[in-house]
């Protein structure tokens, strides 16, 4: 099929007038670590996520473990700096459609990791039961300070509540599909399986603020679907079924891929070979702290 000399002419001034950051990534949100901020506001996590927890539960896996910084800055959260802050309202605020908006001293900014993993819970909801179309429930119980009722807009979340309270017992299902947002130590895992859990359906640990183990993932048997945290000079990614990946966070906050592993390293093993790469490449000048020396933040 021809094109006519005008439709080209239009496509290709649109193709000069959008700028690159405007196009979203793939269906899939493509592979490697998402892009560094860009990956929180394009749906690349939420589309990578999601994919990754589709496949887990493809492959059989009922109980799972996605893990990722909530937010951009998440170290920085308490401080507000401008790009969470932007997160919050341009994102977290207009996608849960949260009542009154993102305003200094509302809900929504004071409590932003509550809201930002509502956020997320909503965004592989419907992964977790099935597609858009599933005929599973899915619900989201949170262990935060979050107000579900100024959140308007749930997607495919049929309900939520408090992570182990009665209420979010007695309103159970039969097939639901259980998101449980920061979940606290592994330790506490199984309990909640067993207080919330379906036979034979997903339960989702999501962004559990806090490791007992001291490494990586957990060591109750949860499969690690989606996997992104910041070590020292870097970052542990992993999205199933791939492998896991050591990343090297360069001073000008790009990142490349220094090794993968078929089965989850450990921890020091992987810190160790990230921090030698950095300091052999740049010495002291990769601290994205210290202004002068790689700052970024």
């Amino acid at each position: 099929m021809m094109l006519a000399s005008s439709t080209k002419s239009a496509i290709l001034t649109l193709l000069l007038v959008v700028p690159a950051s405007a196009f979203l990534p793939f269906i899939d949100g493509g592979q490697g670590m998402p892009k560094l901020y860009d990956g929180w506001f394009n749906q690349q996590i939420s589309k990578q996520a999601s994919t990754a927890v589709s496949k887990a539960i493809g492959a059989g896996k009922t109980k799972i473990e996605v893990n990722f910084p909530p937010v951009p800055n998440v170290e920085e959260v308490r401080f507000g700096t401008p790009l969470n802050q932007k997160f919050g309202k341009d994102v977290i605020s207009k996608d849960l459609k949260f009542k009154g908006g993102y305003k200094p001293g509302s809900d929504i900014s004071r409590q932003l990791l509550a809201y930002a993993n509502v956020y997320w819970a909503k965004k592989i909801a419907d992964a977790a039961k099935g597609g858009a179309m599933g005929g599973k429930p899915a619900c989201a119980l949170s262990a935060e300070a979050v107000n579900f009722s100024n959140v308007q807009a749930m997607g495919g979340l049929t309900r939520s509540g408090r992570l182990m309270s009665d209420k979010a017992r007695k309103e159970g299902r039969n097939g639901e599909v259980v998101i449980c947002i920061n979940p606290g130590g592994e330790e506490q895992w199984d309990r909640i399986v067993s207080a919330h859990g379906s036979p034979g359906s997903p339960v989702v640990m999501l962004n559990s603020a806090y490791s007992t183990s001291y490494d990586l993932g957990n060591k109750r048997g949860f499969e690690e679907a989606y996997y992104l945290k910041r070590i020292s000079k870097g970052w542990v990614f992993r999205s199933f079924p791939g492998p896991w990946e050591a990343y090297l966070e360069k001073p000008d906050g790009s990142v490349e891929l220094l090794q993968q592993y078929r089965t989850k390293p450990a921890l020091r093993e992987v810190a160790e070979l990230v921090r030698e790469e950095s300091f052999k490449r740049y010495a002291i000048n990769n601290d994205r702290w210290s202004k002068g020396f790689g700052e970024r933040l």
